[in-house]
């Protein structure tokens, strides 16, 4: 980390110092009840703006059907459920947030994709799925969800723990922008405040590289630059194989 991004970042440290002394004493945790409202607001404009990238990212869904069987997803992190309308008819969604309060919007979701059946929603982390069974569903999606787990890898461990052999993972993520860029630099200098803003969400994780050590039988990813804020712009989507 060049000398001017450490400065910075400093700073801005210094500048969230009332935050971290809320979060320290536990009433960050208050912020949580009022999140779903902004996320709702900025999944709107999320998706009408990577539509057309979200839509070919679940196009090949059906091809994980059992023979003579449904389509049973597993969405970590479902939020306000923006992913629904991408689903393919008829499939079971069993979404889990470790955020009860997304219970309200989520039923909203629900009511406007009739065309799915809906299993259950579950207050649970993607770190500690254990109500979930070993190989039970045949995809596990999440979007804008692996910035803000707390630790990827064993995420990615119980992504393969419920996954049927020959499942996949599909997933739509910003990371960190490249080294040599000015959106890398003020990524890391606004990571402390956006920390806060973001309920725990990180833009300087290197994401792919934690999938590409995950242990999937195959890999298809690819680098993206959304149409949006430059501090979220670089974007990894594809899907794994276990």
């Amino acid at each position: 980390m060049s000398l001017p991004m450490k400065f910075w970042t400093m700073v801005v440290n210094i500048l969230c110092i009332p935050m971290h002394v809320i979060n320290a004493v536990g009433l960050y945790e208050g912020y949580k009840r009022i999140m779903p409202i902004f996320l709702k607001r900025f999944s709107v404009m999320y998706n009408k703006k990577m539509h057309e990238r979200k839509a070919e990212l679940f196009r090949s869904l059906s091809e994980y059907i059992k023979p003579g069987g449904k389509l049973t997803i597993l969405e970590i992190g479902c939020g306000t459920g923006t992913n629904f309308e991408f689903y393919p008819p008829g499939c079971k969604v069993i979404c889990t947030d470790p955020n009860p309060h997304f219970q309200k919007y989520l039923d909203t979701s629900m009511k406007q994709n009739d065309h799915l059946t809906y299993d259950r929603f579950v207050v649970i982390s993607g770190e500690d799925m254990a109500s979930v069974g070993d190989e039970s569903v045949d995809v596990v999606a999440c979007t804008l969800v692996l910035c803000s787990v707390r630790d990827i890898p064993q995420t990615l461990r119980e992504v393969l723990r419920i996954l049927r052999p020959g499942g996949a993972f599909f997933f739509l993520e910003h990371v960190v922008a490249d080294p040599s860029t000015w959106s890398y630099f003020f990524q890391h200098v606004l990571q402390p405040a956006w920390y806060y803003f973001g309920d725990g969400c990180e833009v300087t994780r290197a994401t792919w590289k934690y999938l590409e050590e995950a242990g999937f039988s195959k890999l298809k990813l690819r680098h993206i630059e959304a149409p949006l804020v430059f501090i979220v712009k670089p974007h990894i989507v594809g899907y794994a194989v276990k």
